[in-house]
Parts: C-alpha cells; sequence; structure tokens
C-alpha cells in the first residue's frame, strides 16, 4: 500500500519490523485503528496523536491462538488455579491475544446453562479476546438440540468429547458416533480426548493394589499405546460419516504417527501438540520430590520416552501435526496434594499459556526445525483457519484484528514461576533458556504487555464468536458427500430354496 496520513487521534504505528504471515516475510510499517489493522507498507506518515513504536530488527507477528485453555475449570474436588484473569494475563504477557477455552458441562447438565454459567465466569475477567468450544458427556436428543442453538445463536462452531474419565466425562462408542453425526449435520468440528477410559479405569486400581500410589502411577496406567488406540478408534468412527476430526493434545509419538497416517489415507484429522508436550517430557514422574512429580500430572500424560518433545516438533515443522494449544489448567502445591496418598486424585493440568511461544520458538525455530512463517502458522494461523476465524485473526493484513506481537528472534528469557504471570506456584518449563521473547504485545490495537510490563484492564477482553463451515475444513467433505460412498446391487430376485428353521 502507498504512504497515506490518518488522522486519528489513538493510533499506533508499528515502524520498520519484519511482518510474518504464514506465506511469507516482508519489512513494512503496520498502522493500526480502532482495534484494526488500517494500512501497511513502506515508510508510512505518521498519523496526528499517533504511538510510534519501532520495530527495526524484530518481527511483527499475528497475536497466538491458544486452542487448548482451562481457566477457572471446576475440577476432582478444586477450582484451576488460574482464572480468566489471570490466565489471561499470563496469555498476553506471552504474546497470545486470544485463548479458545472449554466449556464442560456435567452428566446430565445442560449445555446451554453450562455455557450461561461459563460465560458469566469469563467475562467480567478476560483481559484478551476468547471463544468457547463446548464438551458433549452425554448424549440424547435434547443434547443435539441445544448443540445447534450453540452454533446457530452463541457463536460455538466446536464440541469435544472424552474418551477418558470414566464416569465423570467420557462417553461411549455409541454415543460419540451419534455427535460425530449431529456435528457434521451442522457443520462444525468434533474434538476428542482419546485416551481408552475403560483400559485406564481397570489399570488404574492394578497400580493402586501394587502400592504404586505416587505421581510415577499416573503415567504407568496410561500408557502412550492407550492414547494411540484411542485416536486410532475416534478417527475410524468419524471416518464412517465423513466427519472432520480435531485430536486434542497429542502427547505421544503412538497418536501422532495414527493421526499422520490418517491423513495420508485422506482422512479430515487434525492434530494438536501442547506446549508441555513440545518442551518437557515424563520422567519427571520418577522424580523423587513428590510435589515435583506431581506437578506435572496431566492427562493424556507425558510420556518418559525422552525422544518424545523432539518427535512431536519435527511432526509439527513437517506438517504431519498442524497447530499447538497448551491445556493450560493450573493447580497449585496444596490443591496437587489432596492426591498425596492416592495419584487419581491429584488434580490433573499444568501451566503453558505464557511460554507456548518461546517453547516453541526455542525448540522448533532456533534448532533450525521450523522458519518464521511455519512458527506463524502454528501458533495463530491454523488456529483461525480451522476455527473459522480467518482472517479477523491470524494474520497481518488490512481489515483484520490488531493484534500483533513485537517478536525479538535472538534475545532469551529463563522461565521461572518467580517471574512468570501465573496464579500457580509451579512452573513445568523452570529454569528453561528460550530464545525468542515477546517484545510488545498489542490486543485490539492497544499495548497491552511491554519491555515486561503489563498495562490491561479486566474485562477488557471480547467474547468472538465462530460461525460454522469452515471451507478450510469442510471443502473436502462437502466435496465428498457428493460423491455415493456406497452403491445398491441391482440383481434378479433369489427364488431358490431357503432353509426352514425350528
Amino acid at each position: 500500500l502507498v504512504s497515506r496520513i490518518i488522522r486519528m487521534a489513538g493510533a499506533l504505528l508499528i515502524r520498520g519490523g519484519v511482518c510474518v504471515n504464514e506465506d511469507r516475510a516482508f519489512r513494512a510499517d503496520v498502522l493500526c485503528e480502532s482495534g484494526k489493522i488500517a494500512a501497511i507498507g513502506e515508510n508510512l506518515d505518521v498519523p496526528k496523536g499517533a504511538e510510534v513504536v519501532d520495530a527495526t530488527g524484530k518481527y511483527v507477528i499475528p497475536g497466538g491462538i491458544d486452542t487448548h485453555t482451562h481457566m477457572q475449570l471446576p475440577f476432582m474436588g478444586t477450582v484451576a488455579a488460574d482464572d480468566f484473569y489471570a490466565g489471561t494475563r499470563a496469555a498476553l504477557a506471552g504474546g497470545t491475544t486470544m485463548i479458545l477455552d472449554f466449556v464442560i458441562p456435567s452428566k446430565g447438565e445442560s449445555l446451554l446453562a453450562a455455557y450461561d454459567k461459563w460465560r458469566a465466569w469469563a467475562d467480567e475477567k478476560v483481559c484478551c479476546d476468547y471463544s468457547f468450544h463446548v464438551a458433549v458427556t452425554w448424549w440424547s436428543e435434547t443434547v443435539g438440540k441445544e448443540m445447534e442453538v450453540l452454533c446457530k445463536e452463541k457463536g460455538v462452531n466446536s464440541f469435544k468429547l472424552f474418551m477418558a474419565y470414566k464416569d465423570v466425562f467420557m462417553v461411549n462408542d455409541e454415543e460419540m458416533y451419534h455427535a460425530f453425526c449431529k456435528i457434521k449435520e451442522l457443520e462444525a468440528l468434533a474434538q476428542v480426548h482419546a485416551e481408552n477410559g475403560d483400559i485406564i479405569a481397570e489399570k488404574s486400581k492394578e497400580m493402586s493394589e501394587l502400592g504404586i500410589t505416587g505421581p510415577e502411577g499416573h503415567e504407568m496406567c496410561r500408557p502412550e499405546e492407550v492414547e494411540g488406540e484411542a485416536t486410532n478408534r475416534a478417527i475410524v468412527l468419524a471416518n464412517q460419516i465423513n466427519c472432520p476430526l480435531y485430536v486434542v493434545h497429542v502427547m505421544s509419538r503412538s497418536a501422532a504417527d495414527v493421526i499422520s497416517a490418517a491423513r495420508r489415507k485422506g482422512c479430515v484429522v487434525f492434530g494438536e501438540p501442547i506446549a508441555a508436550g513440545l518442551g518437557v517430557d515424563g520422567t519427571h514422574y520418577w522424580h523423587k520430590c513428590w510435589r515435583h512429580a506431581a506437578a506435572f500430572v496431566m492427562g493424556p500424560p507425558l510420556r518418559p520416552d525422552t525422544s518424545t518433545p523432539e518427535y512431536l516438533m519435527d511432526m509439527l515443522a513437517n506438517g504431519d501435526l498442524q497447530l499447538t494449544g497448551t491445556d493450560n489448567c493450573t493447580f497449585n502445591g496444596d490443591q496437587k496434594a489432596m492426591g498425596k496418598d492416592d495419584f487419581r486424585r491429584i488434580p490433573n493440568g499444568v501451566n503453558g499459556v505464557e511460554d507456548r511461544l518461546s517453547v516453541i520458538w526455542e525448540k522448533g525455530v532456533f534448532t533450525g526445525k521450523m522458519d518464521a512463517c511455519r512458527f506463524v502458522s502454528v501458533t495463530s494461523t491454523t488456529a483461525a483457519k480451522i476455527f473459522n476465524m480467518y482472517p479477523q485473526k491470524g494474520v497481518v493484513a488490512v481489515g483484520s484484528d490488531a493484534d500483533l506481537v513485537i517478536w525479538d528472534g535472538d534475545a532469551t528469557r529463563i522461565i521461572s514461576s518467580k517471574t512468570h504471570h501465573h496464579a500457580v506456584d509451579f512452573n513445568i518449563f523452570e529454569g528453561m533458556k528460550c530464545h525468542g521473547v515477546p517484545v510488545a504485545t498489542i490486543s485490539q490495537g492497544k499495548i497491552v504487555y511491554r519491555d515486561g510490563k503489563l498495562n490491561i484492564t479486566r474485562g477488557s477482553g471480547r467474547y468472538i464468536p465462530r460461525p460454522t463451515g469452515s471451507t478450510y475444513v469442510y471443502s473436502r467433505v462437502h466435496q465428498r458427500d457428493k460423491i455415493p460412498r456406497y452403491v445398491k446391487v441391482d440383481r434378479e430376485p433369489y427364488t431358490g430354496p431357503v432353509v426352514k428353521l425350528d
């Protein structure tokens, strides 16, 4: 775009940075006005009253989109330490400008009532934009009707089903099949927590009978083949009705391989590794300090195979896995201690929303596995496309939301619970040195984080409705639906003898 002068107080001009989108990087100034990107070009004139930020030598990237958080989640008798204020505050400090959280009804609870409850919790606290996935924890025709209302009136276009947490959130295969049918009908996206809940329940009892009560029992009762089996089963079920599928928190080589193989066969399936699985491994469950070991307990668990994080990063870098979240669901030491005598009572969850971008830059870009364009794709753009927010989100382009990060790829920081912005007393990435640091985070065209200091307003984040029918997800599905999958054979009626049964 040619240089131009725009007269508007409150404008923000980002000068001299290298803009990075998933398809290209280019040097340009970026002008933000009224929460939108108003102009992009070289040597833009400074509007009257505008603030100018020098981004020379830095990248200007789309704000991160964390596809998987659980702020303020009531779980296992307690509530996650990061509420919607602390969690989104931490997100902005790390360069994430939008989160996708989960409404999780109890079995038998109305999905609409749960949605209203979560909205009330979030709206008064969020500091960045957000939206909701909704979990389907039970099935009936009423649930199907409520899903339709959520899609048409509440801006929900994704529904999660749990294949684990038996008797709490878990659904069986028949329920999952019916839910997939409804999701396909609505042109929404099915998500699964893929672990075999029946096996986990039995193996948990076995661990207890063997006297294994510590955090190591959590991993041993849900080995990675249990994740791989459930991932394959979910893909098979979804494929029977040509329903697109999104596998959350891919934590193992087994599950990643299943997804990669299914995609090569043409299945419409997406895999989401998370910051924890890309940055650390499951050997921590065998740490001699119970508190340390318990801090890493999450489901599915981190894997003790120390090659797993690099393997998952390789698959992410090369397109076998598509995007990243965090499963940010934090619990303090005294909350984790509810399971001091029985690992089954340790609340599952770890941090990640603040450190995701730095961890992925360190493990992905700094190591040479991916370039800055792929980094933008896996931390922002692909999420915006899958969840039908593109190009409002996920791209540095005129007309898009002015959710941006000025990113220094050479700067370093040491991750620590002493300096993070979470409300939790432990950080699973403690002591990790990361290249890649957000210099400034811009949300809705305003600088909300700069040089280590936050300038945020509680409740300033917006709920972002997401329409169904994402072309990124459904273009292949629609075409396949035009081609008959089953063809009847026309033949003459059988007129021969038929055995008579007593």
